[in-house]
């Protein structure tokens, strides 16, 4: 029985996927994505398995997250879904149209957080000036 490892990053979250031959069962740290919370999250983690939809009902794919917040880890599991499903189909055609969907459900999402500078609390943000 074929198996494929692949992972997905975004910002701090990091997701590894496992996907194998089954039902289309997708599990997101052994909950099942049907009531995965919130609506939103779940929502955007569905975008690779709508797309994909008759190939992602041959397989389960059970997904292991950790790190960052809601949405960066809901990133990172919809990539790493999206390169499970190319890699055990071995389909460049699902990897061109994942592409022209979205180009981050392939390829991760590098921004991340500026450096603080020291002239205010945080990267971009100055203290205030009252004499102006």
């Amino acid at each position: 029985m074929e198996c494929v490892n692949t992972s997905g990053k975004r910002k701090a979250a990091i997701a590894r996927a496992v996907v194998k031959e089954g039902t289309g069962k997708v599990t997101i740290n052994k909950i099942p994505v049907e009531i995965y919370t919130p609506e939103l999250a779940k929502l955007k983690i569905m975008e690779p398995l709508e797309l994909a939809s008759d190939k992602a009902g041959k397989v389960d794919i059970s997904v292991n997250v950790n790190g960052g917040g809601v949405m960066g880890q809901a990133a990172a599991i919809r990539t790493a879904i999206a390169r499970g499903l190319v890699e055990f189909y071995k389909d460049e055609e699902l990897e061109r149209m994942f592409r022209a969907y979205d180009r981050t459900l392939i390829i991760n999402d590098d921004r991340r957080k500026l450096p603080k500078n020291p002239l205010g609390p945080g990267a971009r943000a100055k203290k205030q000036k009252s004499y102006r």
